[in-house]
């Protein structure tokens, strides 16, 4: 018998606008020791199943319509989940059953240590006394690969980086040593080289404790890596399951195929990324294909074939590419930048140290081309995006933009030419003010510098901003809450446009989106370059992304430059030991590599 055995299930969520059906008749099955992955895109369901599976929706709006979840608990036998009491829950979370939320800091208590929300998880489920609870504690965030496990048991959560508050989670996920682990995004926007150790632990507690996990992710490349089986969930239906190998080298479904389509390779240059709508509108002309009789099937069979061909191989359409002239004047010289935040102790608050964000950086980018920033969280390439537009004031250095030095500018001068270089954010929900709505915000910039001619010609520029996005003009009059996580992304790109920018800089705007919305993102990003002469600077975590988008490279180490070239030679031959280090931690969707690893 399965560990776990989900069939029919099925929720509604109830509001004022009334019901939307979240999950519609999922069933799939988890073993004892196996990893089944559940992928999809934000909203397909897949997470609202895990917490269903848990009692941790929330009541009344959601509402399990039918269905059953059997599972073999320790202490109470074969149960169905669903039916469970909130007692009897209680005894089911964290002995049988753990979860690893998606945000750590949001998963722990702020005003709690580390360790003594571990230890409260012990002694809530096991009979450990408080100091046999905390030696567990240390031994678990050792077995976690928590460096100096000793003073993160100390440690706040703020006090730690993000990949050791998902270690954390583990640690108190493991505590009790569940049956079942279920994952829901632990790896989403972590460094690769944070993803790639995130992964590792998971595959060791499941070799050395039988566990069994359910993997949630939108990342097709982390799936690869670790699953044995795959469900893939659209709008949410269960539209495709099969082993691992078989979802990879032979996909059934056209959402399958899209959202392994859309995810940028290292292997390919400056090619366009389909999305899933490309191959969903394939379905369709499939099903018109079958309908059809005659002539007319034929026509539609031919058409079919085109398009499956341009989807097959990646649509190919190469980007047109304006590489830098030796010739060309620089738009942006960076030279010698340092940005130094000093460490205050004692208590006199005396400065005794400076933690050296940036240390040294010099760098040129040239009109017309999209030079690509990488490296771990903590490397400094966030504070050096900020330094350039002296959101951060630099500690000494030049920033040539045009000839003009930024860095010794005065404050209103420095105002009327923050209009030629703007920022588009990581976060675009939090760079967005609530109680404004969309329109309004992107009207601003052109207020406050007073361009754009009379009020009605702005609003008209607005408009024509939204629609250069690709979205539609009434969203002029919607809230930022309204809109999707990659909707959002496009307003702060055409916030970003309203000035006409000469210079971008796009710190990890894609980092958090749907590999098929993050398709959306970069294909627009290419197409204004294309098409409106902009440079970027792109900062992002994401090698592939950033070898799709780039045409030079720049990766960054502990404040410093560490490596620099034009992108493919960067990743064909790369120089540095950090370099080959950040490529080596990309997970791999080699079908040899997946059929080795599986066999």
């Amino acid at each position: 018998m399965p560990l776990l055995f989900v069939q029919d299930l099925t929720i509604d969520f109830h509001s004022q606008r009334g019901s939307t059906r979240a999950v519609a008749g999922v069933s799939f099955e988890v073993n004892r020791g196996e990893v089944v992955a559940i992928v999809g895109e934000s909203g397909s369901g897949k997470s609202v199943t895990s917490l269903a599976l848990l009692g941790l929706l929330q009541k009344p709006a959601a509402h399990i319509e039918k269905g059953s979840a059997r599972f073999e608990s320790e202490k109470l036998g074969e149960v169905d989940l669903l039916q469970l009491s909130e007692a009897q829950l209680q005894q089911v979370r964290g002995n049988d059953i753990s979860m690893i939320f998606q945000e750590p800091m949001t998963s722990l208590n702020p005003v709690l240590t580390c360790g003594y929300q571990v230890v409260e998880a012990l002694l809530l489920h096991t009979s450990l006394s408080r100091k046999e609870a905390e030696a567990r504690t240390i031994e678990l965030f050792t077995e976690a690969q928590l460096p100096r496990p000793a003073q993160i048991f100390k440690a706040y959560p703020h006090e730690i980086s993000g990949g050791q508050k998902q270690r954390v989670m583990i640690a108190m996920a493991m505590a009790c040593r569940p049956a079942l682990l279920i994952a829901d995004e632990p790896t989403t926007a972590l460094d690769v080289t944070v993803q790639a150790r995130i992964l590792q632990l998971i595959r060791d507690l499941r070799r050395e404790h039988g566990t069994a996990v359910l993997f949630i992710t939108h990342d097709l490349g982390v799936v690869a890596e670790i699953a044995d089986r795959i469900l893939v969930m659209y709008r949410g239906r269960v539209v495709e399951q099969g082993t691992v190998l078989d979802i990879f080298t032979k996909p059934q479904h056209p959402y399958t195929r899209g959202l392994l389509a859309c995810r940028p390779r290292l292997s390919i240059g400056k090619t366009r990324l389909p999305v899933v709508a490309d191959f969903m509108s394939l379905d369709s002309v499939g099903n018109l294909v079958a309908k059809a009789g005659g002539v007319e099937a034929e026509a539609l069979q031919t058409d079919f074939s085109h398009l499956q061909t341009n989807s097959d191989t990646a649509k190919a359409f190469p980007v047109e590419q304006k590489l830098c002239s030796t010739v060309a004047a620089p738009l942006l010289q960076v030279e010698n930048l340092r940005v130094y935040f000093p460490v205050r102790k004692g208590f006199f608050s005396r400065t005794t140290e400076f933690v050296r964000a940036v240390d040294d950086v010099s760098f040129t980018i040239y009109p017309g081309e999209t030079v690509g920033l990488v490296g771990e969280s903590g490397c400094g390439k966030t504070t050096l995006g900020r330094a350039l537009l002296r959101l951060t004031e630099p500690t000494s250095g030049r920033i040539l933009f045009e000839g003009t030095d930024l860095a010794r500018l005065p404050a209103g001068e420095l105002r009327r030419r923050r209009r030629e270089f703007q920022l588009v954010f990581q976060d675009p929900y939090a760079a967005l003010n609530p109680m404004l709505t969309v329109g309004e915000a992107i009207l601003e910039p052109l207020r406050v510098h007073g361009v754009g001619g009379s009020r009605a010609a702005q609003k008209a520029r607005v408009r024509e901003l939204l629609r250069t996005v690709g979205l539609s003009d009434d969203a002029e009059q919607r809230y930022p809450h309204e809109f999707s996580g990659g909707q959002r992304q496009r307003i702060c790109i055409a916030r970003a446009l309203a000035l006409r920018p000469k210079l971008i800089v796009c710190d990890e705007s894609v980092s958090a989106l749907d590999v098929s919305v993050q398709a959306q993102v970069l294909n627009l990003l290419n197409d204004l370059k294309r098409e409106l002469s902009i440079t970027y600077l792109f900062i992002t975590h994401d090698l592939s992304v950033a070898r799709f988008m780039s045409d030079r490279l720049l990766v960054m180490s502990q404040g410093k430059i560490v490596e620099s070239g034009p992108a493919a030679e960067v990743y064909d031959r790369p120089q540095h030991a950090y370099t080959q280090q950040l490529l080596a931690a990309i997970p791999s969707d080699d079908p040899a590599l997946i059929a080795a690893r599986v066999g």
